[in-house]
């Protein structure tokens, strides 16, 4: 009988395909252990799957902070005063000029008086005669030779007389036109010759000294302002001065929904005008806030600004966080517990309540 090479062949294969399932040794989709012991690929992709994700975290603590508070706004007069003439008349002089500093009661124009120290001449003569007509009719009544009746009239023709004396009176120093306050005379004045009506402006002055630094606050920041706060203006100019909070509009201006807010500063000098361009710091109350960078900001789902940090059960919180401002090595945020473990990378990667392996890294300002 002739034996083939193939059948011995397969007797082969056969014999040890047995061999192989006698030893028990048995590999099904890479399922075996390798030789030095190690998991095979699948098992470790299961275990890596059931691992909870590792994140790197920092403690950061609280820190006090005075955070300032920043006004745009320009420069105001303390007052601004349009002296209108009280008379009508020609201007027959004007004493000062624009730009002169004046002091309260110092004369700004003169009107021509016309007939009124005439009026006031024969109010005086009216006056006058009134008082003899009543001083004779009361001697007559003490003799008996007159009535009470006729004392009494004549005694009212006389009150009548000097109240016409004292309005001709007024009227005429009416046309002397005085300053009501002390300051600068701005341009234009009226000049000499103008006929001015009631109501006419004879000259404005501008009261310098104190000068405001006004400007407008979001409804957000009014109420961390309070009266009597220090400030820092700086001018446009390039000169800066310090003053306080002095008004605090008690409602919002209905188109941009800010207060307005006047800062006061002393002005001798007068070198602060009027209209400038002003920017004015304003240190507001010590707080306690984070410092952080601004690559660990993130967004949850409903769009709120925060940071996602671990509790102490290893679970992913998102903590909201308002910006209160920013240094050069990063920015302070209010909102976060004192303590807190912040994750600093991965926290894109995880949702809140996820249970996470936490990595310290070092301490120091969040980055």
């Amino acid at each position: 009988m002739k034996i083939r090479f193939s059948h011995v062949l397969a007797v082969g294969i056969v014999a040890g395909v047995a061999g192989w399932m006698w030893t028990g040794t048995f590999m099904a989709g890479g399922m075996a252990d390798s030789p030095d012991g190690t998991p095979p690929p699948a098992q470790r992709a299961q275990e890596a799957a059931e691992k909870p994700f590792r994140v790197a975290v920092r403690e950061i603590m609280s820190q006090p902070r005075r955070s300032i508070l920043v006004i745009r706004g320009r420069t105001e007069a303390d007052a601004r005063v349009e002296v209108r003439a009280e008379t009508g008349g020609r201007v027959a002089e004007r004493p000062v000029r624009e730009g002169q500093r004046i002091a309260r009661g110092d004369v700004l124009c003169v009107l021509d008086k016309g007939a009124r120290e005439a009026k006031v001449l024969e109010a005086k003569a009216q006056l006058a005669q009134a008082e003899l007509d009543y001083t004779a009719a009361t001697q007559l009544n003490e003799k008996g030779f007159t009535a009470q009746t006729r004392v009494a009239a004549l005694k009212a023709a006389m009150d009548a007389a000097t109240a016409r004396l004292e309005e001709e009176q007024l009227e005429l120093s009416r046309t002397v036109i005085k300053a009501p306050i002390s300051g600068v005379i701005e341009s234009p004045m009226v000049s000499t010759g103008t006929v001015l009506a009631v109501g006419g402006v004879c000259a404005t002055i501008i009261d310098a000294d104190p000068v405001l630094a006004i400007g407008q606050v979001s409804e957000r920041d009014v109420g961390k302002l309070e009266l009597g706060q220090d400030a820092e203006v700086e001018l446009v100019t390039g000169g800066s001065a310090t003053g306080k909070i002095r008004y605090i509009a008690p409602a919002a201006d209905p188109a941009t929904r800010t207060f307005r807010v006047e800062i006061v500063m002393e002005n001798k000098d007068g070198s602060i005008l009027d209209g400038i361009t002003a920017t004015a710091r304003v240190p507001l109350k010590e707080e306690r806030a984070h410092k952080l960078s601004s690559g660990v900001l993130t967004l949850n789902d409903a769009g709120t600004l925060g940071v996602r940090a671990v509790d102490e059960n290893n679970r992913v919180v998102f903590h909201p966080v308002a910006v209160l401002g920013g240094d050069t090595d990063g920015l302070w945020v209010s909102g976060l517990p004192d303590t807190v473990r912040l994750i600093v990378t991965g926290q894109d990667y995880v949702t809140d309540g996820q249970t996470v392996e936490p990595v310290t890294t070092m301490a120091g300002a969040a980055q």
